[in-house]
């Protein structure tokens, strides 16, 4: 359930009334590979395989994952859901250091909070830069907001929860999640596309937030060269976009929109 009632006391214009509010669910979710234990992350219950097989994607944990590894999930009233995934094939690296990798919490608002070490950041541009299948045309953006806020259904009740939608260029919606982090729903749009066979298909990432460099590492990995974001990015996110390629477009509001990097392919600015 994404969302539930809590009562409160509203005051307005010093006048009180009592209200009963829809609030967006918090829960924790235990991932275990192989019997060791890699995160435990704060997200919003709902789409728990494709935020997981996304996740591991986008990590770099699995290069790909479509029928590729047993899922089952074991749910407690009281510690949450626990996933437990097996895999035959693991990189080495990971393999040896997997319980050191991901040994705390990740919680709603930062994807690299379960990082035990800075050198588990991995913050050296490594990797071939994206090479986008046309040019973007800034004057689709309005409509592509649009299409996501139609989507978000939970935002609708509560106000409070992410949002990341994937299109193509001509405008073509593939998928729209929504979660408490912006990581985890970036995540569910990775594992919607690994579910589809559709990694490396989708052309834009739309988020509802800011763009920080976990963003943009997950949309390097899904293979999508244009992130777009209704807010600031940070320094960091625009010298990887720059160094991979990617074109990042932030402030994206109505007709407004600032190209960060490489703008020779976007049209209209």
């Amino acid at each position: 359930m994404p969302s539930r009632s809590a009562k409160g006391i509203k005051y307005e214009t010093g006048v009180a009334t009592e209200v009963t509010d829809l609030l967006t669910v918090e829960a924790p979710l235990q991932v275990t590979i192989n019997g060791n234990p890699f995160t435990v992350t704060m997200r919003t219950p709902g789409d728990d395989y494709r935020l997981v097989t996304g996740l591991l994607f986008t990590e770099g944990v699995v290069k790909q994952c479509k029928d590729q590894f047993p899922y089952s999930e074991k749910k407690d009233p009281d510690s949450g859901v626990t996933v437990t995934v097996d895999l035959q094939i693991l990189d080495l690296f990971l393999c040896e250091n997997l319980q050191a990798k991901r040994s705390l919490l990740i919680n709603a608002a930062c994807g690299v909070c379960g990082t035990r070490e800075l050198a588990d950041l991995n913050l050296t541009l490594t990797g071939e830069p994206l090479e986008p299948r046309g040019v973007l045309d800034v004057g689709i953006l309005p409509g592509l907001a649009e299409t996501m806020c139609r989507r978000q259904r939970v935002f609708d009740e509560t106000g409070g929860i992410h949002a990341a939608a994937a299109f193509r260029l001509d405008g073509e919606c593939l998928c729209v999640f929504e979660d408490i982090g912006r990581h985890n729903a970036v995540d569910k749009v990775a594992g919607f596309l690994l579910e589809t066979d559709d990694i490396g298909g989708a052309d834009i990432l739309f988020v509802s937030g800011r763009v920080s460099f976990e963003i943009v590492s997950k949309a390097w990995h899904a293979g999508i060269p244009y992130l777009v974001a209704v807010s600031a990015p940070s320094a960091l996110a625009v010298d990887m976009c720059e160094h991979w390629g990617m074109s990042l477009i932030a402030f994206c509001r109505g007709t407004r929109a600032t190209v960060y990097t490489n703008p020779q392919n976007v049209r209209g600015v």
